[in-house]
């Protein structure tokens, strides 16, 4: 049996990126339909390497007979549209922060909570979390099984292709303007990106904290446990993709570092790489266009009773969000949800 299914924001990063993650991994579609904002109807969006579709207005589409729609279109968007999809009997699988705190809408990362994925029939809705989330917590589930995570502070390496196109074609642009000895003004980010780092993704709360790094904390703990502790810094890095993050785990129990690999090795969507001694240890440009979430320099922490350093890599648009989003949707056919 094959499935129609409804790609919404089909012109963006992501979407583009859903398109091809449905074509590699053979999701069982009879039908694909690309939706976009209205500028962007009758455009062809590429599905495989010989197919091109035609964009259709997502404000005015009939989700009628639809049973999938991944919806990566922006926050404002789903929160009218994905309830629209929803109520026509199409099951929501929405990339934007807009639902992911809601009560009633489970929160997915198939590897580390499937259990929670029947709870999509409350709204007919699930929500991907944020991408660096997702990477965090595919790395901390296998050891917090066997040892039960206390605390848990990271540092974000975040790449511009988190913001969009809109956001890589101005790191290359500046990056560019540098060379010409022609300095561009940021339009996208609040300060240059070439060449430099800004400690700022999102909007800055009251408590000085940004919007991002809350998230990371709300999430994980729906997602994991709601009693571990997280202080998170997010970074935006002049890399184009691959998020990196440094996360630094305290346990209620003692772990070892060789204990955390074997872990890790076995847990399904993590590769560890980890020789430091033979410089061998992923980086952003490692994880590009790879499934796994990737993880290197497993090490004590001396400072706290039981602690660990870990180093998480990759691919934002792939496990960060595309890739995500097209395994919740296989995990609703295989548990037969759909």
């Amino acid at each position: 049996m094959g499935y129609r299914v409804a790609v919404a924001g089909a012109t963006g990063a992501v979407g583009q990126e859903i398109l091809n993650i449905l074509e590699e991994l053979r999701f069982p579609a009879d039908e694909i339909i690309p939706l976009a904002s209205e500028r962007s109807v009758g455009k062809e969006v590429a599905y495989g390497d010989d197919k091109r579709l035609k964009v259709r207005d997502l404000a005015t589409f009939d989700f009628e007979g639809v049973d999938l729609g991944l919806f990566s279109p922006g926050a404002a968007v789903s929160a009218v549209q994905a309830p629209r999809a929803a109520a026509a009997g199409c099951v929501v699988i929405d990339n934007t922060s807009h639902f992911r705190m809601h009560p009633e809408i489970p929160l997915i990362v198939p590897e580390v909570n499937p259990e929670a994925l029947a709870e999509f029939r409350n709204k007919n809705i699930i929500a991907n979390p944020n991408c660096s989330t997702i990477q965090m917590v595919m790395a901390l589930k296998p050891l917090h099984d066997i040892a039960r995570i206390r605390r848990v502070v990271v540092a974000t390496y975040q790449s511009v292709s988190g913001a969009g196109q809109e956001a890589m074609d101005e790191l290359f642009d500046q990056t560019k303007s540098i060379y010409m000895n022609d300095k561009q003004e940021p339009k996208i980010f609040t300060k240059q990106i070439a060449f430099n780092c800004i400690p700022r993704i999102d909007s800055f709360l009251e408590d000085g904290s940004t919007k991002e790094e809350w998230k990371m904390t709300v999430e994980t703990r729906k997602i994991l446990d709601p009693s571990i502790e997280v202080s998170a810094t997010c970074v935006r890095v002049p890399v184009f993709v691959g998020h990196a993050l440094a996360v630094n785990v305290e346990f209620e129990e003692p772990l070892e570092p060789d204990e955390a690999r074997h872990a890790l090795h076995e847990f399904p969507g993590i590769l560890v790489i980890d020789r430091p001694e033979e410089d061998e240890y992923a980086t952003q440009i490692d994880c590009v266009g790879d499934h796994a979430t990737f993880v290197s320099r497993i090490r004590k922490d001396p400072t706290v009773p039981h602690g660990l350093n870990l180093w998480v890599v990759a691919d934002n648009l792939r496990k960060g969000a595309a890739l995500n989003t097209v395994q919740i949707a296989q995990a609703l056919v295989e548990e037969g949800y759909i």
